[in-house]
């Protein structure tokens, strides 16, 4: 026998110590059910380490029929990171949460630049009328009607009271308000209109008597303007007079525009 047969037949001795002389040669099926006891794994899944009972892997043989499962390489998936996507589409907004606690007060802010001018306002918020006149002297009834006139001005505004008519003529369309104030003589009959144009309006009386007495008379009127208002003593049966001194003023005649119309 050379040397080559006796190698291959001390190997052949040998093999069934190292890896065991199996009883029975398994079927097909159970080395499928052998592999299949294990459970199934990923590629990706580490793999498990072989204790010292596992065979080493190699070729089914008649001397070696157990074929053992492959080992696959480890791959760590957290390193295979892609590409970036895109952003997705907003979601729908949520409900509105409560409202918070009132905040302190801020400090007080630094003042700003002065506006400039507005425009002026409309042109009948200026319109304005208004006069007030006195009278110091005593005055008799020589006649009808005698108008009454006055030596004092207190208020005259835009000179629409006539001094020398004792007239008071309207600027505007409007509403007026006036007030006639005087003194009677002692004994005689004080009788006087308010006149509007050439009507009387109101009348201002008092009867004959010993004492002397203040009386007054007042009207507002709707005027269009040139529309003149003035004061006349009424002569009738019996003397008509009106008394003042050159001390204090005892006849009075005002008025005032209350309100302008278009």
């Amino acid at each position: 026998m050379g040397t080559d047969s006796l190698g291959s037949f001390w190997a052949v001795l040998l093999l069934p110590l190292v890896f065991g002389v199996p009883t029975e040669e398994p079927t097909f099926g159970e080395s499928v059910a052998s592999h299949l006891s294990k459970g199934c794994r990923r590629c990706c899944d580490p793999e498990e380490p072989l204790s010292s009972a596992d065979p080493v892997q190699g070729p089914a043989s008649p001397h070696f029929p157990y074929v053992l499962p492959e080992v696959r390489p480890y791959i760590n998936i957290t390193i295979l990171k892609g590409d970036k996507g895109d952003r997705g589409p907003p979601g729908t907004p949520g409900k509105p949460g409560k409202d918070g606690p009132r905040g302190d007060r801020g400090s007080q802010g630094v003042k700003g630049n002065k506006g400039q001018a507005g425009n002026p306002g409309s042109s009948c918020q200026a319109h304005y009328s208004a006069f007030s006149v006195g009278r110091k002297t005593a005055l008799h009834s020589s006649e009808d009607f005698l108008p009454l006139l006055f030596d004092r001005v207190f208020v005259n505004t835009d000179g629409h009271f006539d001094m020398t008519t004792g007239r008071f003529t309207a600027p505007l369309r409007g509403l007026y308000f006036f007030s006639l104030n005087v003194h009677s003589w002692n004994y005689k009959e004080t009788y006087v209109h308010i006149v509007h144009n050439e009507q009387a309006a109101v009348i201002l009386y008092a009867q004959p008597s010993e004492r002397s007495i203040m009386q007054s008379q007042s009207v507002m009127l709707p005027l269009e303007p040139g529309d003149q208002v003035w004061v006349r003593l009424f002569k009738r049966e019996r003397e008509n007079a009106i008394y003042s001194d050159d001390v204090d003023t005892y006849i009075t005649f005002s008025g005032h525009l209350i309100k302008a119309e278009d």
